[in-house]
């Protein structure tokens, strides 16, 4: 039955669901249109709306793809290497190997996004090959848990730093929110440690029987994953050649960015906590770890292929904002919302119209600039916390990306997988994960003041 409905999805994904800078086209269209229709602007206004907003957006575009890049470069340092391949020997049998996976991918993701995507599906390679018997599809579905389930709620949440980072574009609005009123409130951590054990022990679970697992190719066993290039022999060596291979240029450079951060720190503290400032940590550690400027560059040249959807997309999220905003549509759709919640279940219907959009618009940053001028005035105008309007956005952004491939596309091509192929063990995941988010925030009002 599970899979029956797992082919039905994907055929239906196939068949309907464009390329995501189509459906960003279309959700133009359909903004425009609202517009048209529940706004005094004309036609040739909203027009000039959208080109209006069309670059509001580069700054945090960049700080997008620099989170893709600088996880990437430090997911294939060394030391990562070495850290993953050790844990990979940990587990004694199949169970346990998914349950270390989905322990490290979610763990990840809580420290950074990118570098879950790259550093899960470099551990599943290593898990493979050190465990015999493991279920191949139930491991990379597991291996998505940390994009599926837990980034949103940790030190790279989009929405979470933006709000915290600034000169962003909405401090007009609603100034800067730190992270420790968000991220760190007490409620998102809780709710993190429980996700973070609820799945963990639900994956091994799910293991099937050894007569119906499905083990790994065993091409991809044995195959490399990243490669540092190699060193050319001395008489070969050019002077600049000779400086791309020596680690004294990323060391000058990486413990310089190491003794900014301690000065910032020391005067930030925990608040000082942004999109810069995480890019900025991981960059410099990525530095230091990959020691040559060699090695560096070619990690930072492989990274470059995974940031070209923000770049070419993030300008048309910004013309809807642009529609969105300027042309009061925010205030009609804040009116709505307000219309149809209360205080008390307000975060619980963001959450759900935030995961209901993220089947369409999967990316957490580009779709709270559309979302983020309405639902946060309807949060004023219900009484609802700044933060708490935030964290309900974070959480609800997650609810659908379990069961949303556009995430998994990066894991999916190393895993050499299709989404159809571990769809059935998403969809249990998401049941799961959809019923203890759903109780978290109707519960919400019962202990948190807010």
């Amino acid at each position: 039955m599970l899979q029956k409905m797992a082919a039905a999805c994907t055929r239906w994904s196939t068949r309907w669901v464009p390329d995501a800078w189509v459906i960003a086209v279309i959700l133009t269209i359909a903004t425009y249109l609202l517009g048209l229709a529940l706004t005094s602007s004309t036609p040739y206004q909203l027009v000039q709306y959208w080109g209006n907003g069309f670059w509001l957006l580069l700054e945090f575009a960049m700080q997008m793809s620099l989170i893709i890049m600088t996880g990437y470069i430090f997911a294939t340092t060394p030391f990562m290497s070495r850290l993953l391949d050790g844990l990979a020997q940990l587990p004694k049998n199949p169970k346990a190997s998914i349950a270390v996976m989905a322990l490290t991918s979610m763990i990840l993701a809580w420290i950074n996004w990118g570098l879950s995507i790259v550093g899960s599906a470099v551990f599943v390679r290593y898990l493979v090959r050190h465990q015999r018997g493991v279920d191949y599809r139930l491991l990379v579905a597991t291996a998505y848990l940390g994009l599926g389930v837990m980034w949103h709620s940790g030190l790279s949440g989009s929405a979470t730093l933006l709000v915290a980072t600034p000169k962003h574009f909405l401090e007009q609005d609603i100034g800067l929110i730190p992270i420790t009123q968000t991220t760190f409130h007490p409620f998102n951590l809780l709710l993190a440690v429980v996700i973070l054990v609820a799945l963990t022990a639900m994956g091994p679970m799910m293991h099937p029987s050894r007569e119906e697992t499905v083990e790994a190719d065993p091409e991809l066993v044995h195959g490399k994953g990243f490669e540092p290039p190699e060193r050319l022999p001395r008489d070969q060596m050019t002077p600049a050649l000779w400086l791309e291979y020596s680690p004294l240029i990323n060391l000058i450079v990486g413990i310089s960015g190491l003794l900014w951060l301690l000065w910032y720190f020391r005067e930030k503290g925990g608040v000082g906590i942004n999109l810069n400032t995480v890019n900025f940590t991981f960059l410099m550690i990525g530095v230091l770890l990959h020691r040559t400027p060699a090695s560096f560059l070619k990690a930072a040249y492989e990274a470059g292929t995974f940031i070209w959807g923000v770049a070419i997309q993030f300008p048309f999220y910004a013309g809807i904002f642009g529609i969105i905003k300027f042309s009061g549509l925010a205030e009609i759709l804040a009116n709505f919302f307000t219309a149809i919640a209360t205080r008390t279940t307000y975060p619980f219907i963001v959450v759900w119209y935030s995961g209901i959009l993220n089947y369409i618009v999967p990316s957490g940053g580009s779709k709270f600039a559309i979302e983020a001028p309405y639902i946060i005035q309807a949060g004023k105008n219900l009484g609802v916390s700044l933060p708490m309007t935030i964290i309900a956005y974070a959480w609800g952004d997650m609810v659908t990306d379990i069961i949303q491939p556009f995430w998994a596309i990066p894991l999916l091509g190393v895993a050499r997988l299709g989404f159809r192929d571990i769809m059935g063990y998403c969809l249990l995941y998401f049941a799961f994960y959809m019923l203890i988010i759903s109780v978290a925030f109707l519960l919400l009002p019962m202990f948190v003041a807010f």
